[in-house]
């Protein structure tokens, strides 16, 4: 993608918030984000003041993200119901000044890499209360008024993964097992939520005081209120670590956060449930995204190496089953 380009016409977005004359500056693509471009820039108003900035990008074939100005108006609306957040400057779709969908927003300071996170000893005094601040902010996510977001897909959760392994042209025996397993052992359904789709360590901007935003709305949807709290604890999330939720803390800490904040009582095995629902989910999910490279939509390392966490996956599924 021709960053150059886009330097003028972005500039140009901006006026509207730093006045004529603004500049870009240092607009270059980060790392990591295998459906979105993520670059980091500077607006430089006319007088000199400088703004330290995101850009985010739609990429072709990430079919499963929402549109980039839903997720703009996603962290909005998270915003208004207490989810921190970076503040949304500007989004368009690709028939906008840009000529492919973006969105703005400020950046934040702090810590994104899962295993810094873990390790630092800058964060050592804040990981004991990051179980119980993220179940906090999840009951937040759950007081976004679906209204505030017009579009979100809804659905059975588990009939659409069902339908997207299906659809995959490799065959993947014990995720289609684990999948089985799921529909027949399915907690009661409790009225939908919004529900973020990718809450994890990894999503999270950390600091010495806490989560300081969070990031990446691309697969919000409405769901069951317990689905972000299951994806949270995901192994893969964990990054070595022993904790169960994201690899800073325990179930009773994510659980008391969750339910003092609002958030209905929890029933553990329903949470046990979506935990294992969100391992096959991303066992799913990191074969789409080595197919994506595979069949040459997007050419990509990083979606290439996805590919091999399928296995990872599968093991963690079959030894989370009743009787493993």
């Amino acid at each position: 993608m021709d960053l150059e380009r886009l330097a003028v016409p972005l500039g140009e977005v901006l006026e509207e918030r730093f006045g004529p004359g603004v500049r870009v500056r240092g607009l270059s693509r980060g790392g990591g984000g295998a459906s979105r471009v993520t670059c980091g820039f500077e607006a430089v108003a006319a007088d000199g003041a400088v703004a330290p900035l995101i850009l985010r990008l739609g990429t072709p074939g990430a079919s499963a993200s929402i549109p980039l100005v839903r997720e703009a108006a996603l962290m909005r609306a998270g915003a208004r119901a207490g989810v921190p957040g970076p503040e949304v400057l500007a989004a368009d779709g690709a028939d906008g000044p840009l000529g492919v969908e973006f969105v703005v927003m400020e950046r934040i300071v702090g810590e994104t890499i899962p295993r810094r996170i873990l390790r630092d000893p800058a964060l050592a005094d804040v990981l004991p209360r990051l179980a119980a601040r993220c179940g906090e902010i999840l009951a937040a996510v759950q007081r976004v008024p679906a209204g505030d977001v017009p579009g979100l897909d809804g659905g059975d959760q588990l009939d659409a993964w069902q339908g997207i392994l299906a659809a995959l042209p490799e065959p993947y025996p014990a995720l289609e097992f684990a999948l089985r397993w799921l529909g027949r052992n399915r907690p009661p359904a409790r009225p939908p939520v919004v529900v973020h789709g990718d809450f994890r360590n990894g999503n999270l901007i950390v600091g010495p005081d806490g989560v300081r935003a969070v990031l990446d709305w691309e697969l919000a949807h409405l769901g069951d209120p317990l689905e972000d709290l299951g994806w949270l604890c995901v192994r893969a999330w964990r990054f070595g670590s022993e904790a169960p939720v994201g690899g800073f803390g325990g179930y009773d800490d994510l659980v008391s956060g969750y339910e003092r904040a609002g958030g209905g009582p929890v029933d553990r095995d329903a949470l046990r449930w979506w935990e294992m629902f969100g391992t096959a989910r991303w066992g799913i999910l990191c074969a789409v995204q080595a197919e994506r490279h595979r069949s040459g939509a997007e050419r990509s390392v990083e979606l290439a190496a996805l590919g091999r966490r399928v296995a990872e996956n599968e093991r963690d599924l079959l030894r989370m089953l009743p009787g493993a």
